[in-house]
């Protein structure tokens, strides 16, 4: 047996990575022009980057040498294995791995004349398809994406019968476009700045056509934020007027030489800054917009200017105030609209920063009169709650607050497109300039407000930690939390997660706890992923599919999650054996025999191992409901037994069950049972029960709550109403996933170990405020709950007072708004709510059913329920779990189809609606209404 074709593919994997590696082009550079190219520009080895910095001599030779390199490897490749081409192209993968990992190039030059030689007539129909089409359109990145895909289809038109050869190229593409998608490209260097000997070449490879308008796609760190947010608005449908683009560095005459401004159809020169417009800085007036251009010699001048107000001493002090880095100018030559009305709207109050209100300012003429300030505008007020998916009002029928000359329909037209706006920008605030010409509402410019920055929501966080919070149970929570989330964003994100903050992940405001959609939107556009994924895994709300270039950019992060997410059950496992139970066994000693400085230890062990198991508990939900939506598993049918808070319902009503033969009369459950052995087994079975599910609460997150083994009333009180009744039906799931369903258990088990923890946290901490009361450290029970955990280590008790006054305040508010912009929130106003005989949610558990409203915000007081209640609740946690099994549906304003309350009400077939805003200030006592848990609708009877 020959050993040739060993030594081949040994030489093709060793010899061919190393040749590639060899930084040829930087000494060849070196050597000639002393410039060190791994010290300038975008740092790259490349020959665009010789040509760049070395000029046309460096360029061809280092043209050359990587030419040579290619051709080589295919030669090589072609002695070894003269019949089989497809290691040729394995030749070209294997340079090119070298070439990127050590020589710090993408190997183009090699794969293009080793493609030359390994298939002449390929890469003749190629370079004929792909040269035309540049020529033609002038779009550098698609012609490169583009011989990315012609070069692999033509070789499998050519050569249908050979897969392996195929395949091998297909693979060689693949890897060039994510090499592609790796590095910077030196082409965007500014073309004014290169050799003078290739500046023509990289004007004429630009990545754009002869023109630039706004109907082409354009990235905000080319052409600035404002010139891509108006390209993208106009290729979105909104009436955007027409403009062009001139890039820094760029010759204006082609441009000037295709406009032609008259009196009729007059231009405006406006600035375009990278930089300006962003979230953090609008630049507004900072630079000069130029209009009137009537004649086309003005252009130029108007160009100058507007370049020249870039380096203004007050433009140069706003960027230099709010850290925005130093750039460029980019120059938006647009058609000027002749306004009968103008103005600018607010999608949302910048003052009052809550509400539905959009603000509008107006005068007769264009837009320049509103925005420089001299006039004083007309102002005026319009309430828009929803929008439909054309940014055009059906009907005008809204409401508007102010009088003047506008007519109140061009008011309310604009309003309703600012609201539109800002949902198509994902709930960001929009200040737009418009203009109204008798005919068309144009927009003109549209922003992020900046001053109402960041945005806070209470989606997902009111069901992850409901309710009123206490500062020592944020203290803990928020820096777990936090923590999590950003490793497991920054195991996707890698080295594109620096910069982020993921302590400003959530805050609290009004004392509730809310969550950064700003931040967390910024993370997901670094994803790929669209803005509404934190939603769709932890609630499964509606996904848009991600673009394909974003998925394969983000693939090496994506796998990584994925392989945690794969051997999650396993991690957690070995976890439980080495370091949750033994833990845990330790804890069960009695406390009332330590001391502060023993519990504060203990209290340390246990948060250094609940930052382990948040992990768990955040991961292993979010794998539930991808594989959940992935699989399409209906709720019902998934088995929740392993679920805490559902283990306990039917242990109870199984003793229940139990215990009814035993029962004469239904006064007095307790005391009748004690008066047999059989009873007395049976209450015996209770309070191991109770000890066994006795970490649970009201609100599991929260340490501050009770456990049910402090106030073990209301498991008593579900006890004695199954007793007393016949326990309801529970539903029996047909698992048809096992997948799915071992993902489902696993969280239960995680959220079994998780709150666990949270209750021995909790019951040290009570067991120091004992010991502090007793020495008159604090005054009363409870009072350590307005401490944070630092304070307590320093025995700091000053704010307590403070603290409780601003609590007992903020819990007594109601609604709490569901969005709160910026870091300084508004005096809460009561909204006023319209009559509305139908409410819509999220249907969590099917049914239909007809009762009497119950509103319960809390689990204190009166729990007088049946069957025939429809109980409104804030929302739902484990605790609630010994009311929930009792009523006829329920109502929650927050949560999903996998929250505790959606769980339960799926065990004991009770229909359910999530996410109804607002019940419990919509919703009255006494009320009749019905609900539908398949379509997620109350009505109002």
């Amino acid at each position: 047996m020959s050993l040739m074709p060993v030594w081949g593919s040994l030489l093709i994997f060793i010899l061919c990575p190393i040749l590639g590696g060899l930084p040829l082009v930087g000494w060849i550079t070196r050597g000639l022009s002393r410039k060190r190219l791994s010290e300038l520009g975008t740092g790259n080895l490349s020959v665009s980057a010789a040509f760049y910095h070395g000029g046309k001599v460096v360029g061809i030779l280092a043209v050359l040498s990587e030419a040579l390199k290619g051709i080589f490897a295919v030669l090589l490749a072609r002695s070894f294995f003269p019949n089989s081409p497809e290691w040729e192209i394995i030749a070209l993968i294997a340079l090119v791995y070298g070439r990127y990992f050590i020589g710090k190039g993408a190997g183009t030059t090699n794969v293009v004349w080793g493609y030359v030689v390994h298939d002449p007539i390929v890469s003749f129909l190629v370079f004929l398809i792909g040269g035309i089409g540049f020529t033609i359109f002038r779009e550098r990145r698609s012609g490169k994406f583009g011989v990315l895909v012609l070069f692999p289809l033509i070789t499998a038109l050519r050569h249908p019968q050979e897969t392996p050869l195929i395949l091998s190229s297909i693979g060689l593409a693949a890897f060039l476009w994510w090499i592609y998608n790796q590095i910077p490209d030196d082409l965007d260097l500014k073309s004014d700045n290169a050799e003078r000997g290739s500046k023509a070449m990289f004007q004429f490879l630009r990545d754009d056509r002869s023109l630039i308008s706004l109907d082409q796609t354009l990235e905000a760190e080319k052409v600035g934020q404002k010139a891509a947010t108006l390209s993208a608005l106009k290729r979105s449908g909104y009436p955007v007027p027409e403009a062009w683009i001139l890039l820094p560095g760029d010759d204006p005459k082609p441009l000037i030489e295709a406009l032609h401004p008259s009196r009729e159809h007059p231009l405006i020169v406006r600035s375009s800054a990278i930089g300006e417009d962003a979230e953090s800085a609008s630049a507004a007036g900072q630079y000069e917009s130029i209009p009137n251009i009537t004649h086309r010699e003005l252009l130029l001048p108007a160009i100058v200017r507007c370049l020249e107000s870039y380096e203004q001493d007050s433009a140069v002090k706003y960027r230099r105030d709010r850290n925005v880095a130093e750039a460029s100018m980019v120059v938006l030559v647009q058609k000027q609209i002749q306004g009968i009305y103008s103005g600018v709207a607010f999608s949302r109050d910048p003052i009052a920063r809550q509400g539905d209100a959009v603000l509008i300012e107006a005068l007769p003429g264009n837009a320049d009169r509103v925005v420089s300030g001299q006039v004083t505008p007309e102002s005026y007020q319009v309430n828009v709650r929803e929008v439909g998916t054309d940014w055009r009002l059906p009907e005008t029928t809204l409401e508007v607050e102010g009088a003047g000359t506008v007519p109140s329909t061009v008011i309310q037209q604009v309003a309703y497109l600012a609201r539109h706006l800002e949902e198509h920008f994902h709930g960001v605030p929009q200040d737009i300039e418009w203009s109204f010409d008798g005919e068309q509402l144009w927009v003109l410019q549209s922003r992020s407000i900046t001053t109402l920055f960041p945005i806070w929501t209470r989606k997902i966080a009111a069901e992850v930690i409901p309710g009123a919070i206490r500062p020592l149970t944020w203290s803990i929570n928020r820096p777990l939390t936090c923590g999590v989330w950003g490793k497991i964003f920054t195991i996707v994100l890698g080295e594109r997660a620096a910069g982020l903050d993921f302590t400003e992940t959530a805050t609290l405001h009004y004392s509730h706890a809310y969550f950064n959609a700003s931040l967390l939107g910024q993370i997901f556009r670094r994803m790929g992923l669209p803005p509404e994924s934190l939603e769709f895994l932890t609630r499964g709300a509606k996904f848009s599919k991600p673009p394909l270039r974003s998925t394969v950019s983000n693939l090496p992060g994506l796998l990584r999650l994925l392989q945690r997410e794969m051997r999650l059950e396993k991690d957690f496992s070995r976890d439980q054996e080495l370091y949750f139970k033994p833990m845990l066994q330790k804890l069960e000693q009695p406390l009332e025999t330590q001391s502060v400085s023993d519990l504060l230890q203990q209290i340390e062990q246990i948060l250094e191992l609940l930052e382990r198991a948040t992990y768990y508990s955040i991961l292993a939900p979010l794998s539930a409901a991808l594989r959940k939506s992935i699989a399409k598993v209906p709720d019902e049918a998934l088995d929740n037994s392993d679920t805490p808070e559902v283990a306990a319902l039917r242990s109870l009503s199984d003793l229940a069950t139990q215990a009814r033969s035993l029962l004469s009369s239904d006064k007095g459950v307790f005391v009748q049972l004690k008066q047999t052995h059989q009873g007395q087994a049976i209450l015996e079975q209770f309070d191991r029960l109770l000890n066994q599910y006795g970490y649970l609460s009201e609100v599991g997150t929260d340490i501050a709550v009770p456990t049910w083994r402090e106030e073990p009333q209301p498991v008593r009180e579900l006890f004695k109403q199954f007793c007393l009744n016949s326990s309801p039906e529970r539903s029996t799931p047909k698992i048809k996933n096992k997948g799915v369903q071992q993902r489902i258990a696993l969280k239960g088990k995680v959220t079994e170990i998780y709150s666990r923890l949270l209750a021995e946290l909790r019951w040290r901490f009570v067991a120091i405020e004992h010991r502090w009361i007793d020495s008159g450290v604090l005054k009363q029970s409870g009072d350590i709950f307005f401490l944070t955990y630092d304070e307590i280590r320093s025995s700091n008790t000053q704010l307590i007072e403070q603290r409780r006054s601003r609590f007992d305040h903020d819990r007594q508010l109601a609604p709490i708004p569901q969005l709160v912009y910026g870091d300084d929130p508004p005096t809460l106003q009561l909204p006023t709510w319209q009559a509305s005989n139908r409410l819509q949610g999220i249907g969590a558990s099917v049914g239909q059913v007809e009762g009497t409203i119950r509103v319960m915000r809390s689990m204190s007081g009166s729990m007088n329920v049946d069957r025939d209640t429809i109980l409104v609740v804030p929302y739902t946690d484990s605790g609630w779990m010994p009311v929930l099994a009792r009523v006829g549906g329920l109502i929650a304003e927050v949560g999903g189809r996998l929250s505790h309350g959606a769980i339960v009400a799926r065990e004991y077939r009770i229909p359910a609606v999530m996410d109804v805003a607002h019940a419990t200030e919509i919703l009255r006592d006494g009320q009749r209404v019905r609900i539908d848990g398949q379509q997620g609708t109350v009505e109002i009877l």
